[in-house]
């Protein structure tokens, strides 16, 4: 018996059925190895890139960020201060030139005097007494020469008739002779005490004011010829005009010539200044302190100023040479000598041996080694070395006393 057509069904082939599950895995395999690829990259880039940027980081960080500042020129007419000591322009001790006691005197201490004003009166009877006798010996001599020369006289009047004898007129001539000089001895002595007497009184030598009185009415005074020593009466000084010396370092000795300006200080007139002159110089070099000896003079009519103040004198000397204003901490103190650090435009570290001015204090005055073009370097490194790459984090083109810090990365 036959079975019905429609249940009959093909079979698969077994062939075909492999080939299917081989295609499947080859497909799955690639699929594993690109999620395997896509993993490792994914992990092995940003650890690559990470380690490119800390590579960077690193060198970046190992150049050393410096600030700079432009060097502030300094003033064309650098201002020194020094220190002096007003004096009288003229300053002189009296003293008496003859013995005797003081008398009288007219004038004490600040008593403004003119020329010639008597200051005051000795007594000296000894030497008055002198100067009698002198002029009585004067006298004497006179009257001896007027009767020698009669004798002369009539001596030789009588040579011509052989009357009397050559040796006779030759003895009166002598005589006559002799006479005359001891007229003339006698004369310089009475001239002598007089003018000894002369200094019975004491006049003012000049123009001033007494600055001391060391003598009284009645003291003894002693002129010092007879071996005693001699003591000052008075003290006149001429404060019209003052003197002031002060002695200017040698590195401006050049620029330090008559008819420069100053300005002098002084603690008991603060905010004041008074207006001097430099009048003169030395024109040496002092080889112990290396400073040149100036003159200031100052006008004080007012008389506000008194001698023997001390004053601080602002010298104004005009200088040829430009100088330049840095902070302090911008200076290197190495083996070198005296540095500081510039930048080149290679940004490359350059270190220049300077030589300073004056010091304010916060800054200096630098007056050799630097241009206008240069950038200098403020708080450089220790470790800072000539040629050194460095980067430039902040410049400062007002050349201030402050440090420029490096901004952060």
């Amino acid at each position: 018996m036959t079975e019905p057509a429609e249940n009959k069904s093909p079979q698969p082939s077994p062939h075909h059925s492999g080939g299917e599950k081989s295609g499947h895995g080859v497909l799955i395999a690639i699929i594993a190895v690109i999620v395997v690829i896509a993993i490792v990259v994914a992990g092995v880039v940003p650890r690559l890139r990470a380690k490119t940027a800390l590579k960077k980081e690193t060198d970046t960080l190992a150049v050393p960020a410096v600030g700079v500042i432009q060097p502030k020129r300094g003033s064309t007419a650098q201002e020194i201060i020094l220190p002096g000591n007003i004096q009288a322009f003229i300053d002189a001790p009296i003293y008496a030139r003859t013995n005797g006691y003081l008398k009288v005197w007219y004038f004490d201490i600040g008593a403004h005097v003119k020329k010639g004003q008597l200051l005051a009166e000795i007594e000296t009877p000894e030497v008055d007494q002198q100067l009698l006798q002198a002029r009585a010996d004067l006298n004497t001599a006179q009257a001896n020469l007027n009767l020698s020369q009669i004798t002369f006289n009539r001596f030789e009047g009588l040579k011509n008739t052989d009357s009397v004898a050559v040796q006779d007129v030759d003895n009166a001539a002598g005589d006559y002779a002799a006479k005359k000089a001891t007229v003339d001895s006698a004369r310089s002595n009475v001239n002598r005490l007089e003018d000894l007497q002369s200094f019975e009184k004491i006049y003012a030598p000049f123009d001033g004011v007494v600055t001391a009185r060391n003598t009284d009415v009645g003291q003894l005074i002693d002129s010092g010829s007879s071996g005693g020593v001699a003591k000052e009466l008075f003290h006149v000084a001429a404060i019209r005009t003052l003197r002031v010396y002060i002695n200017v370092p040698q590195q401006y000795s050049v620029a330090a010539k008559p008819g420069i300006l100053a300005d002098l200080t002084l603690a008991q007139f603060p905010g004041r200044k008074f207006q001097g002159k430099l009048v003169r110089t030395a024109n040496a070099i002092d080889l112990a302190s290396r400073t040149l000896l100036v003159e200031v003079d100052v006008d004080n009519s007012t008389g506000e100023l008194l001698p023997g103040a001390f004053t601080e004198v602002h010298l104004k000397l005009p200088t040829e040479v430009p100088s330049y204003i840095l902070p302090v901490n911008a200076l290197i103190f190495r083996a070198q000598g005296l540095q500081v650090a510039t930048v080149e435009n290679s940004n490359r570290a350059k270190l220049v041996t300077i030589v300073l001015g004056r010091d304010f204090g916060a800054t200096v005055e630098v007056v050799s080694g630097l241009t206008d073009a240069d950038k200098v370097i403020v708080s450089p490194p220790d470790s800072l070395v000539d040629g050194e790459q460095v980067q430039i984090a902040q410049a400062n083109t007002q050349g201030g006393s402050g440090s420029a810090a490096p901004q952060p990365h």
